[in-house]
């Protein structure tokens, strides 16, 4: 069963680029520095930033629906208008493969159907047996750890 994930799209966020710290502290965004690697996930590329770039954090709403698992978290986005938008058909970011993962899976409705916790390197196999469920209409994959989201998975029809 072949799936697609993309990247969030940098359009959304290029009108903070380059706001000064107090102009991106009225809207909530802090810029940051990766001073560590991994350790810093951008939710456009999606890659570890390297050491040194710029990335912007702010809240994030991944799940927009209308109902109780209505949610949003803190994400990373390389401060770059160039950074490019990731979007492949069944592949599997390497900073998705490198972390603990929390996979949960919605209904057309956004009602969470299940949810598991696993390493990444294993990410295939679960959204294999999550999209065997015909409910399933997409999967969201948050960091395990701090929770933060990392991606949405859809089915590929």
């Amino acid at each position: 069963m072949s799936f697609r994930i993309v990247g969030l799209d940098v359009e959304r966020f290029r009108p903070l680029f380059g706001l000064s710290d107090e102009e991106l502290a009225k809207r909530n965004v802090v810029r940051v520095v990766a001073d560590e690697k991994p350790g810093f996930p951008c939710r456009v590329s999606p890659r570890d930033a390297e050491i040194g770039e710029r990335l912007l954090l702010m809240n994030y709403e991944h799940q927009p629906a209308e109902s109780p698992y209505r949610a949003s978290h803190a994400i990373f986005v390389i401060e770059n208008p160039d950074v490019e938008r990731y979007d492949e058909v069944d592949g599997i970011p390497d900073v998705l493969r490198v972390r603990q993962l929390s996979v949960r899976s919605f209904d057309e409705g956004g009602m969470m159907l299940d949810a598991e916790v696993i390493e990444g390197a294993v990410l295939e196999p679960l959204i294999e047996r999550l999209f065997g469920e015909p409910r399933t209409a997409y999967l969201h994959v948050h960091n395990a750890k701090r929770g933060c989201y990392a991606a949405r998975v859809d089915r590929v029809k």
